[in-house]
């Protein structure tokens, strides 16, 4: 199992501690300036709607070819960085679950359901370690 879901903080920590990968809803409002998004004060870690990673060189290596087109903090775009910030906006998440569907990497059946939940909000961040 590579992504993991927890009912409460007590219980992320108790399994793991903070080193983990969250994959998080972007719940600012469509409309929201990149730089504002991007920005670290716009992301409150660890919700409970969010997906955990705890192996980082496995997604990495399972998903890097899929989240090629996350923006960075610096506002450029590129491969998911496992220590930064990467955005992917609304418009990208059909385009990456068409690919988790092609690829089938690991565990993409969580991955995939959890995207369709991002359909409903700003996008989704991947925040890395």
């Amino acid at each position: 199992m590579l992504f993991y879901t927890f009912n409460s903080q007590e219980e992320r920590r108790a399994f793991g501690g903070s080193m983990f990968i969250e994959l998080q809803f972007c719940k600012l409002p469509v409309g929201t300036k990149n730089k504002k998004i991007i920005s670290v004060d716009s992301i409150v870690n660890w919700q409970n709607d969010s997906l955990y990673v705890s192996n980082e060189n496995m997604f990495y290596n399972e998903y890097s070819r899929i989240l090629n087109c996350g923006m960075y903090g610096n506002l450029k775009c590129g491969v998911v960085d496992i220590f930064g910030i990467n955005y992917y906006s609304p418009s990208l998440i059909d385009t990456i679950i068409e690919e988790i569907k092609k690829n089938k990497p690991l565990d993409y059946e969580t991955l995939i359901e959890w995207l369709n939940k991002a359909k409903q909000h700003n996008g989704f961040y991947v925040l890395g370690m």
